[in-house]
């Protein structure tokens, strides 16, 4: 099977397309920059007014998260009805949510982080750009090789 160039279009998707797919979502990847060099880190999300939240604990993450440097946050999913992947990315900076009505609304969010432990520091990430796009899923023919379904020795 081959696809066509009209086939293997990727739709760059509207703000609000963006949002509305990372409400559906709630596991994303945050790349932070570490002393020299970029990180990234698993983590669960929730969407509030324009922005997303994590909660965590201190350490590696938060500190660099709450640096004077940008962050981005990735989320990816896929749609078996249409086979369409997507991914859509925020970037911005974050802050600490620690007083007031924001941490009040903030404990209300469906947080759930999946590993144990104290995770009682809120953090905003405020976003300056949103982006994101979605294409069709190709089917795996499309990258057989010649190799593909050759019978290998063993790893004895």
């Amino acid at each position: 099977m081959t696809m066509t160039d009209e086939e293997w279009t990727v739709d760059e998707l509207s703000e609000s397309a963006c949002w509305a797919l990372l409400r559906t979502t709630s596991v994303g990847r945050l790349a932070v920059w570490v002393e020299d060099h970029p990180d990234i880190f698993p983590l669960n999300y929730a969407v509030e007014h324009g922005t997303v939240v994590f909660r965590s604990r201190a350490g590696t993450k938060v500190s660099a998260a709450l640096s004077d440097s940008p962050v981005a946050l990735e989320a990816d999913g896929y749609d078996a009805e249409t086979a369409e992947a997507w991914s859509v990315v925020i970037r911005g900076n974050a802050e600490e949510i620690s007083a007031g009505p924001d941490l009040i609304d903030t404990l209300e969010l469906p947080l759930f982080p999946w590993q144990a432990g104290d995770k009682g520091r809120f953090i905003r990430i405020v976003p300056t750009t949103t982006s994101g796009r979605r294409f069709p899923i190709a089917d795996p023919s499309v990258w057989q090789t010649p190799l593909s379904g050759v019978k290998r020795a063993s790893m004895e």
